[in-house]
C-alpha cells in the first residue's frame, strides 16, 4: 500500500498582530488537517503596526513548539502560494455575515485564477467574536489592556517592545 498523502491547509493574513482568534483558527484546522501553513502575507496597501519579522516572531512564539504548523512570509497571491506550498485548502475564520461576504467575494476571484481552489469556511468560537487585529492595535494606541485578544506570549513580546 502506498503512503498516506499529508492534508494540509493555508491560512494567510497580516497577523498585524497575531491574536487569540488567530491561534483558534489554526487549532481548529489541525484537528482536519496534518499541517498548517500558516502565511503572512505582504500587503503594499497595509501599514503595518508591527515589522514583519515581528509578526514572524510572535506567530513563532504562538505555534513553535507544534511540528504541524508552520509559518511562512509571501508575497505572492494565495493561489500561487497554494501552488508553491503543495496544500489543497485554504481556511478562513468567520466572525460574523460581513466576513462571509468579504471571503466569498475573494474566494470567487481566487476561483478564476484557479479552478481547483478550495475554500474551508471555520466559524469563530463564539467567545472570540470580538477579537481582531485592529482591536489590539487601538487597546495599545490607548494603553488599555490586550489580555483577552492575545496570547500570553504574544503580550510579553508586545511589552517587551514598548519597553
Amino acid at each position: 500500500m502506498g503512503e498516506k498523502k499529508k492534508k494540509s491547509c493555508l491560512f494567510a493574513g497580516t497577523f498585524d498582530p497575531p491574536t487569540l482568534g488567530h491561534k483558534a483558527l489554526v487549532e481548529e484546522c489541525l484537528k482536519l488537517f496534518d499541517e498548517v501553513v500558516v502565511a503572512i502575507l505582504v500587503n503594499p496597501s497595509k501599514t503595518p503596526c508591527f515589522t514583519l519579522e515581528q509578526r514572524e516572531e510572535m506567530l513563532g512564539l504562538m505555534f513553535g513548539k507544534n511540528g504541524r504548523v508552520r509559518v511562512i512570509v509571501s508575497d505572492r497571491t494565495v493561489t500561487e502560494l497554494m501552488k508553491k506550498e503543495k496544500v489543497g485548502f485554504y481556511a478562513r475564520g468567520i466572525r460574523n455575515s460581513i466576513d462571509l461576504d468579504y471571503e466569498n467575494a475573494n474566494f470567487y476571484a481566487s476561483r478564476k485564477l484557479d479552478p481547483e481552489f478550495s475554500t474551508v469556511y471555520l466559524p469563530c468560537p463564539q467567545e472570540l467574536l470580538h477579537v481582531s487585529s485592529s482591536i489590539v492595535r487601538n487597546s495599545l494606541r490607548f494603553s488599555t489592556p490586550i489580555d483577552e485578544y492575545v496570547t500570553a506570549e504574544v503580550k510579553e513580546y508586545i511589552e517587551k517592545l514598548k519597553k
